[in-house]
């Protein structure tokens, strides 16, 4: 029986607020849209793999996958449509003819786990469709104009859906087709299958089974993966106690602290960002005193050593090249420690230039070089009212403070 996995992952993420798709975001050190890649990549009755992303990301969502070891199983990586609907369609499109039954999946539910896959699958073979959900625990009210309400739903009825959600493939095939044809947008697959008047079976999932769509979700993630969510088939105490003994949520504080004098003939880069003035600041690499300092506030919340031992004034690599470069090889460390970046508040100390209208520019370059959401990037600017050496125009100063989550298993 011929069993494939369809992760559609075209998905903006203008909900995420973040320059990178939220595909790509990191959760434990590895891009979002892996970690449940790698979950049907090792599940035996997976036969194989559609992946589906934006147009143009096809390249690099390929290096990943192979960079991961995940290219045997992954055997088409093609672009998606303008909606996720559409993208699903082209998906199913592109699986073989002879395939039984499909598994489509959100990239942005990580905690995907072996079990979950089993049970919707041996659902969907019962009554042609499955879907994964959760008992909805708030009271659920129906509200009319002025946001008055009209009535309550009764809760034992209700579920909140999520995926993998499984069909057999000629019936998922067919109620794609009937909705395009009929120009009827869903919210998710199964109400295509309702459309046909065919049975769906709801499959109780785990709560750990989240979707990620803002920050916030993506912060709850970093703390549930480091509780080790999704890797267990065990619930209750049994589950719980075996996540304790694998790890636990563990977060890591970092400052950091450069200066550099101004010289005649060089750029001034702050933050990544060219800024006009007579006089730029002093160094082997393109000096740029913020970056720097976030570098070695990372660093030490690793328990790394310095920049300086990272990237020696004395190798030539390091000559006038950008310390954008060096901040993205520093969250590169930090990801392999298995670290996630919380936040990063930083300050640049300088009399002048102004500092202000760079800053939203500053805070861009780091959250990209960091691949992090821009609301956890903070970049503030003060003067010391002429007093010491930058009050006396000789040079500027930064200082950073970061916080790390990542999984301890001490």
């Amino acid at each position: 029986m011929k069993v494939y996995a369809l992760i559609p992952a075209a998905g903006s993420g203008r909900r995420m607020g973040s320059e990178t798709k939220k595909q790509f975001l990191l959760l434990g050190g590895r891009p979002l849209f892996l970690h449940c890649l790698e979950v049907f990549a090792h599940h035996p009755e997976v036969t194989g793999i559609v992946l589906v992303v934006s147009p143009g990301d096809e390249e690099r969502a390929a290096r990943l996958v192979a960079e991961y070891g995940l290219d045997k199983k992954v055997e088409k990586i093609i672009p998606g449509g303008a909606e996720r609907q559409d993208s699903v369609r082209l998906g199913l499109a592109a699986l073989p003819q002879d395939t039984d039954f499909v598994l489509i999946h959100d990239a942005a539910r990580p905690f995907l786990t072996p079990d979950l896959i089993e049970r919707t699958l041996a659902a969907a073979r019962r009554t042609g469709a499955a879907v994964a959900a959760v008992p909805v625990k708030d009271t659920i009210k129906v509200a009319g104009p002025n946001r008055l309400v009209e009535r309550t739903l009764k809760r034992s009825t209700l579920w909140a859906i999520g995926t993998p959600q499984t069909f057999a493939y000629g019936l998922i095939l067919e109620a794609h087709r009937r909705a395009h044809e009929d120009r009827f947008i869903g919210t998710d697959d199964a109400v295509l299958v309702e459309r046909l008047g065919r049975p769906v079976e709801l499959v109780p999932a785990s709560d750990t089974n989240i979707k990620i769509t803002t920050p916030t979700d993506l912060l709850l993630a970093e703390c549930l993966f480091g509780r080790g969510a999704g890797d267990s088939k065990e619930a209750g105490p049994a589950g719980e106690k075996k996540r304790k003994e694998e790890g636990s949520c563990m977060m890591r504080v970092g400052t950091g602290f450069d200066v550099h004098a101004f010289k005649p003939g060089r750029r001034l880069v702050l933050g990544g960002v060219e800024i006009p003035y007579p006089r730029g600041l002093g160094g082997h690499s393109d000096a740029d005193v913020l970056l720097h300092a976030i570098a070695d506030a990372l660093l030490g919340a690793a328990g790394e050593r310095d920049i300086g031992h990272h990237f020696p004034d004395q190798d030539p690599a390091w000559a006038g090249v950008s310390s954008l470069i060096i901040l993205e090889k520093t969250a590169a460390i930090i990801r392999r420690h298995g670290f996630s970046i919380a936040n990063i508040d930083s300050l640049v100390i300088a009399q002048e230039p102004k500092i202000a209208p760079y800053v939203e520019k500053m805070r861009a370059n780091i959250a990209q070089a960091l691949q992090i959401p821009l609301e956890r990037v903070a970049v503030k600017a003060t003067s010391t009212e002429r007093l010491g050496f930058t009050g006396r125009g000789e040079g500027i100063a930064a200082q950073a403070v970061c916080l790390l989550q990542g999984v301890s298993t001490r």
